[in-house]
């Protein structure tokens, strides 16, 4: 398997008091043509992140139109997402689509942490928070902190959820053990958590983050994510596949993809987002800094699929 870059697509530089920098997470939606509406979450002068968008075409590598205001806010004081929203994907129930988020909280004298809250994106691509109660938040089978979900239907009665949860905030090596989970629904609203998806081992992929999943024409599964193993070295996008067995297993020498030598994604790259558009396998994804840099695009070379 092997991605080939084709370059940076876009950055945020004080567009907006609330869209100051960071561009990270993105996330596309088809509008017609090549172009795509790329969400992303971007942050204040606090770090404090909210939703932008902006219209590319990426097979000119072209900014259509850059939307100057948020679409979605990060919440007020004390709420569940009073730190920052980092979203995950839009899947649909019946006629109405939704994208969950990761709601960010930095208590004083504690560890950040996230519950999972929930948007309806409505048919002109706008943003509506649906509770101001976390749609998923900790509880036995997740005490510490949720992240980033991905909701994928497979049938009318069949939706699967992954998502992260950490384990420790210290594995004994100075990182997290922040795993990705599955969950599972007959409706897309009620959710019976099944546990671990994903293996991970300490020193070699312990710090998950932001999955990215592909089915394949063959039925088997593919997902793509950030990880990190505990080593002192930044995120890098590792896979796993899912067998006809039902079982997942690491790739991570078979991800495809990697820092580049020099330039905005020479030292770190996270929080993919792989899709396809006209017979091609894309994905977006961040650099340098958690999306400071940036996002760009790679494309699946077919003769390594």
């Amino acid at each position: 398997m092997r991605w080939r870059k084709l370059g940076k697509l876009y950055t945020v530089d004080r567009l907006h008091a609330k869209l100051n920098s960071h561009a990270a997470n993105p996330l596309p939606v088809h509008l017609e043509g090549n172009v795509f509406r790329v969400f992303f979450s971007s942050r204040d002068v606090q770090n404090r992140s909210s939703v932008g968008a902006v219209d590319i075409d990426i097979v000119k590598q072209r900014v259509v139109y850059e939307h100057a205001q948020p679409l979605f806010e990060f919440g007020p004081k004390g709420s569940f997402f009073e730190s920052g929203v980092s979203i995950g994907n839009i899947y649909r129930i019946a006629d109405r689509k939704f994208m969950l988020f990761m709601g960010w909280q930095t208590p004083e004298g504690g560890h950040w942490r996230g519950d999972v809250g929930q948007l309806e994106v409505t048919g002109n691509l706008d943003l509506k928070l649906v509770s101001k109660e976390p749609y998923m938040q900790s509880d036995e089978e997740d005490p510490v902190s949720l992240s980033y979900p991905w909701v994928e239907q497979f049938s009318d009665e069949d939706y699967r959820m992954w998502y992260g949860s950490t384990l420790t905030w210290d594995a004994g090596n100075g990182e997290m053990v922040h795993v990705i989970k599955e969950a599972r629904s007959t409706d897309g609203e009620n959710w019976e958590k099944t546990g671990l998806a994903i293996p991970y081992e300490i020193g070699v992929a312990q710090a998950f983050s932001k999955p990215s999943l592909m089915r394949n024409q063959d039925g088997t599964m593919d997902m793509w994510f950030s990880y990190r193993a505990g080593d002192g070295k930044p995120y890098r996008i590792g896979r796993a596949h899912h067998d006809m067995s039902g079982q997942w297993s690491l790739c991570l020498n078979d991800a495809g993809i990697d820092v580049s030598e020099e330039g905005w994604d020479s030292e770190m790259i996270e929080y993919p987002y792989v899709f396809e558009h006209s017979g091609n396998r894309y994905m977006l994804y961040n650099g340098n800094g958690y999306g400071k840099s940036g996002f760009g695009l790679a494309v699946l070379e077919k003769d390594s699929q």
